[in-house]
């Protein structure tokens, strides 16, 4: 029960997509619907639960609607600690999809290294920062991670 059983982000929050960041939101959320441990501990609530994921005012926003009375509510968090790691991410995916077209591997495989690291660092910040009040292992706060660039796009 504890899981995240739909995801959506919200639109408008999102200025402009790529084809290669519409493919990254989709994978990212049939990896997330497939498998995730999500579980909300402040305030107690069982899943599975929905989910809405927007940026509002310099804030991260995650609404979670619980199955037990449909009620739902706002976590949010302020954006600016994940500022420089989504800004460091989008400079490395850049180069990165850049060089696949031309670059040799192993100038591909060390930028794909660099992006991993970068990612891992935002999506464990991500989970520092909601320990208080969800739980989630490292794959789900991965794919959250991943949205909260997208939805970062300016």
């Amino acid at each position: 029960m504890s899981h995240i059983s739909a995801i959506a982000l919200d639109d408008k929050s999102i200025i402009r997509r790529t084809p290669e960041v519409e493919h990254e939101r989709k994978v990212a959320i049939a990896d997330l619907l497939e498998s995730n441990h999500f579980e909300v501990v402040q305030p107690a609530i069982s899943g599975p639960y929905e989910l809405l994921l927007k940026v509002r005012e310099n804030r991260l926003s995650m609404v979670v609607t619980p199955p037990e009375n449909g009620v739902p509510f706002d976590i949010t968090l302020m954006i600016q600690p994940f500022r420089g790691i989504i800004r460091d991410y989008f400079m490395i995916c850049e180069s990165y999809f850049e060089a696949i077209k031309h670059a040799p591997l192993a100038r591909i495989e060390a930028l794909d290294m660099g992006r991993r690291a970068v990612h891992n660092e935002g999506s464990e910040l991500l989970q520092q920062l909601l320990k208080e009040q969800v739980r989630m292992d490292s794959n789900t706060s991965r794919r959250l991670f991943t949205l909260v660039c997208v939805l970062h796009i300016r």
